[in-house]
């Protein structure tokens, strides 16, 4: 395992039918990664990560968000329902890259 983030933002969810739901990765954090895996990225420039929200841990990958500059991070439903929050909440985010 590789150095490990924290921070806390909103989930958010994108418009659309699929209403895939999101954290994206603060500007600080997203420059972090950047740095720390150049040359290291996989498909669409995604980064291996084991994420943490509450008591819920799982392996995912974040994504660059070109509009917004930085990376997201999905969030899906057994999370979201396990830890009892939802689009709009504000959860705190531990990503440990998988480097």
């Amino acid at each position: 395992m590789g150095p490990t983030l924290t921070f806390t933002a909103k989930l958010w969810e994108y418009p659309g039918r699929a209403g895939w739901t999101f954290v994206s990765v603060p500007a600080d954090q997203s420059a972090d990664i950047r740095g720390l895996t150049e040359g290291l990225r996989h498909g669409f420039g995604s980064v291996k990560v084991s994420a943490c929200i509450g008591d819920s841990l799982w392996s995912t990958s974040v994504f660059p968000d070109s509009s917004r500059g930085g990376f997201l991070l999905p969030v899906k439903k057994s999370i979201r329902l396990a830890e009892g929050v939802a689009a709009g909440d504000a959860v705190t985010v531990t990503l440990g890259l998988v480097l």
